[in-house]
């Protein structure tokens, strides 16, 4: 029963991620109902992520959507990003990381109310001041803390101009450089419970693939709405997961 369960958390999950960030809020809670350790919960999150986010990633890019030209550059600013991240992490209350997390995703839900940029636009993701370090510090976000890095790269990306769908496939090539390292170290640690996983890994591989075509057909108008709501449920939920 526990695996039926775990490939639907996986669909929902990843199918909400790929729209709009935020997957691992749904995934991670979820096993850790179901009784995972919460190490073998982190693992198997992150290698799910792993495969299903290139595979999004993957499709894409056979749609020529993305090129490899554009997006390749960006794997070393989130990789970097993510390890000074971590090494912040090591440094940093669990307390004071929750502040950090709410004060970035509710700085990103107030300014996307700012302006009237909508992601439609056509142009290529290109490497400047604001595009480099945005995804480094991103990148820091996501070493730090991680859940809400999707949506928030979603936000950079629409200030950028960069049409959704590519944005889709960007986030998706970025996660996936961020949960490479980790899954690979869950893995060598054996904290990773392999039937569990590779049911949620089915599960997220599916709902990254209907994620990649519900993105390809959403109208522009809705993604900044789906944006703001699952940040503020993202927000909620940090808040009443540390104050309540």
């Amino acid at each position: 029963m526990d695996y039926i369960i775990l490939f639907f958390v996986g669909v929902i999950a990843t199918t909400i991620g790929t729209l709009a960030g935020g997957g691992g809020l749904i995934s991670l809670p979820a096993m850790l109902f179901l009784g995972m350790p919460i190490h073998s919960a982190i693992g198997a999150n992150k290698v799910s992520n792993m495969v299903s986010s290139f595979s999004s990633f993957f499709t894409l890019y056979r749609r020529n959507q993305i090129s490899l030209k554009e997006s390749s550059w960006l794997i070393p600013f989130s990789l970097g990003g993510g390890i000074t991240g971590g090494l912040i992490a090591s440094h940093l209350s669990p307390e004071n990381l929750y502040v950090i997390a709410v004060i970035l995703l509710i700085f990103a839900f107030v300014t996307s109310f700012i302006g009237k940029t909508k992601p439609k636009g056509a142009k290529p993701l290109k490497l400047s001041p604001v595009s480099g370090t945005g995804l480094f510090g991103i990148g820091i976000y996501d070493g730090l803390f991680g859940p809400g890095q999707g949506t928030l790269m979603l936000y950079l990306f629409s200030y950028l101009n960069i049409a959704y769908v590519r944005s889709v496939g960007l986030v998706r090539l970025a996660t996936f450089s961020s949960c490479f390292g980790a899954a690979i170290s869950y893995i060598l640690s054996g904290a990773v419970i392999w039937p569990l996983t590779l049911a949620l890994m089915a599960g997220s591989v599916t709902g990254a693939q209907l994620g990649v075509r519900i993105a390809e057909k959403l109208n522009p108008d809705y993604v900044k709405p789906i944006l703001r709501v699952v940040t503020a449920l993202i927000i909620v939920q940090l808040i009443a997961e540390n104050v309540l």
